[in-house]
């Protein structure tokens, strides 16, 4: 992994695929693969926690399985699951065509050929291009029980599957876990990480990441939807914006053809940056033109 031999290479390398991380996260990211561990990232949505594991995969040329996480989320359905429908259709072939032998046909239903494989026995599985990336994405929407399963998987990175038996992978996938913190993930999971807190960027950060992604954004009204975020994050909202909206409001503005922000502008955008209607009628009226003023005034001092 030369793109990665060193804590300053993980900086360029990520930038290049247009993520822009501080050297702590870029640290955590050399000790992850130099030493084989997982990384669990942990923060705000919308802080790039996923987009890390996109830029990592692009990076190093590799494949990304991800699992997206959620309430009810059960082993079988993260491992794999019998093609139950291409079984019957065979079940009735096989009758129609005068049957079979009870076992025979049992080996045959229960083969490489009606099994659907779920993300981590893809993990699991060789690659000519080297050991995937496994995306275990918002973990802290399962419950305990799937924790306790992936405890597991993440020792040995096996997985079993009772008619076929194990499966290893010949080279562990470079697995990172992301979580928004809904509830707190058990300590034992965390243990077998290395851990991350994404807070955040400050205001230059900021701007560098939407240089990055949306480099046809003026440097002026860059700096002020930068300005205008980081602002909205110390208020008292429901959902403070994250950089994804950043991003999205950004290119919403550039498809309006706004050159400057203006509070007409911003209270028509509004939905791009704030995703709950409590908040949004926060900044109606005055208040917007109130913080864009404070922003103004503050840059000419």
């Amino acid at each position: 992994m030369a793109a990665f031999e060193t804590i300053d290479r993980v900086q360029e390398t990520l930038a290049q695929q247009g993520y822009v991380c501080g050297r702590a996260l870029a640290t955590v990211v050399f000790l992850s693969l130099k030493l084989g561990r997982p990384l669990f990232l942990e923060g705000e949505a919308g802080t790039g926690k996923t987009e890390i594991a996109k830029a990592i995969a692009a990076a190093l040329g590799r494949r990304l399985i991800r699992l997206q996480c959620y309430e009810g989320l059960d082993a079988s359905s993260a491992v794999y699951e019998w093609n139950f429908a291409a079984q019957m259709v065979a079940i009735r072939t096989a009758e129609a065509a005068g049957g079979a032998e009870r076992g025979a046909l049992q080996g045959e239903l229960f083969s490489e050929d009606y099994l659907i494989e779920r993300p981590l026995l893809e993990a699991m599985r060789p690659d000519p291009a080297g050991a995937p990336v496994l995306l275990i994405d918002e973990i802290d929407r399962t419950d305990e029980p799937f924790e306790a399963f992936l405890l597991e998987a993440l020792s040995d990175f096996q997985v079993t599957i009772p008619e076929l038996g194990t499966v290893k992978a010949p080279e562990p996938p470079i697995v990172i876990l992301t979580s928004n913190r809904t509830r707190e993930v058990h300590d034992a999971l965390k243990r077998r990480c290395l851990y991350h807190w994404v807070d955040y960027p400050d205001l230059e950060r900021e701007l560098a990441i939407l240089a990055a992604r949306v480099p046809e954004a003026a440097g002026q009204l860059s700096r002020e939807v930068v300005a205008f975020v980081q602002r909205l994050r110390t208020e008292d909202l429901f959902k403070r914006p994250g950089v994804a909206e950043t991003l999205d409001w950004a290119k919403c503005l550039l498809a309006l053809d706004v050159i400057e922000l203006s509070p007409e502008v911003i209270a028509d955008t509004l939905g791009a940056i704030l995703k709950y209607q409590d908040d949004i009628q926060k900044l109606q009226g005055s208040e917007a033109k109130r913080i864009l003023d404070d922003l103004r005034a503050d840059a000419l001092s």
